[in-house]
């Protein structure tokens, strides 16, 4: 079996690779081709954390793997972050583990990478503002990755912390993009024609009356009891999301994001659209230059399947990783 580690992974991965195969297992996903049992949490109340357990196979892609995820949010720097996973994979034929490998990287990029292909699905084609809401790791992994799905003439970064959303600003400039820190979530929304929240409120960050005509917003939150969206966004946008099925559940499997709306009523689970949809051509997706469109994503272990495929795949390419008897 090979093993391979945070660095490896984050060299075998080629975004461009990425987005495309996540699209694939988007496609397998809505059509019914791909097995994704829901996804099953053991809470861990004092901490208001969760491990997450999630399988999934892509017979197009011919991928089969499961993700164990932690996520801890009131962990300290010390602690370790809070978000932390291992992968496994097999072989769809036998069922052999053949890879095991950090599931931190892989979490990061087949997050940035589903929301940059809603980005190419639904933002408008002359969106030239994008605002990335906090400072953390997919904040940085979106960044680049909505970057590279559009050119965008304004980078806009926004979090808690002033200092770390300069560093963030900062990190980006030093990849040649046009970032700068804003000083509230206010002005970073204001006239922003694209949106990455990569945040771990409790309380929505995203207001509809902050939000321009015909912005697109992609949302990754994940956290108990949390929301980034408000309920006026949610009732007035299209909105996307990997499952159905999965969105519309309670936490930890869905989010409240979608779950509460739809308890209140403001939108109906056949409102819903899946990104595969869009991929297949079964979804027109945005309809008007002045549409809110909203990507929610919640993680499904599909994209952790096509991510961990492409990496065992370019590794044995490369003679990456390390062999081992378990």
């Amino acid at each position: 079996m090979l093993l391979i580690d945070k660095g490896e992974v984050d060299r075998m991965l080629d975004l461009g690779e990425l987005v495309d195969a996540v699209a694939v297992a988007m496609a397998d996903l809505s059509a019914g081709r791909a097995s994704v049992p829901p996804r099953v949490g053991a809470q861990v109340a004092a901490q208001g954390a969760v491990l997450a357990a999630m399988p999934g196979y892509s017979p197009t892609l011919g991928v089969l793997a499961a993700k164990l995820l932690a996520v801890f949010p009131r962990n300290r720097p010390t602690d370790g972050p809070t978000h932390q996973a291992l992968i496994a994979v097999f072989d769809p034929a036998t069922g052999t583990p053949v890879a095991l490998m950090d599931g931190n990287a892989i979490t990061a990029a087949r997050t940035a990478a589903c929301s940059a292909l809603s980005i190419r699905l639904l933002a408008r084609d002359d969106a030239g503002v994008l605002t990335v809401l906090g400072t953390g790791v997919q904040a940085h992994a979106h960044a680049l990755a909505a970057t590279a799905a559009r050119p965008f003439a304004e980078v806009r970064i926004a979090g808690r912390s002033p200092e770390k959303a300069e560093q963030l600003a900062a990190r980006l400039r030093g990849a040649s993009l046009p970032a700068a820190a804003t000083t509230s979530w206010a002005e970073a929304l204001a006239g922003a024609d694209v949106v990455c929240a990569t945040t771990s409120t409790q309380e929505p960050l995203v207001r509809r009356e902050w939000l321009a005509p015909g912005a697109h917003v992609t949302s990754v939150g994940y956290v108990a009891g949390g929301r980034e969206i408000d309920d006026a966004t949610v009732a007035d946008a299209l909105v996307v999301v990997e499952s159905r099925d999965t969105a519309s559940a309670p936490f930890p499997v869905g989010s409240d994001d979608v779950a509460v709306p739809l308890a209140k009523g403001l939108i109906d689970r056949g409102d819903l659209v899946e990104i595969g949809e869009l991929v297949e051509g079964r979804h027109p997706g945005r309809t008007s230059a002045d549409q809110i469109t909203l990507y929610k994503s919640v993680g499904v272990a599909v994209q952790d399947a096509a991510a961990a495929g492409l990496v065992v795949a370019a590794a044995r390419r490369a003679g990456a990783g390390q062999e081992i008897e378990l």
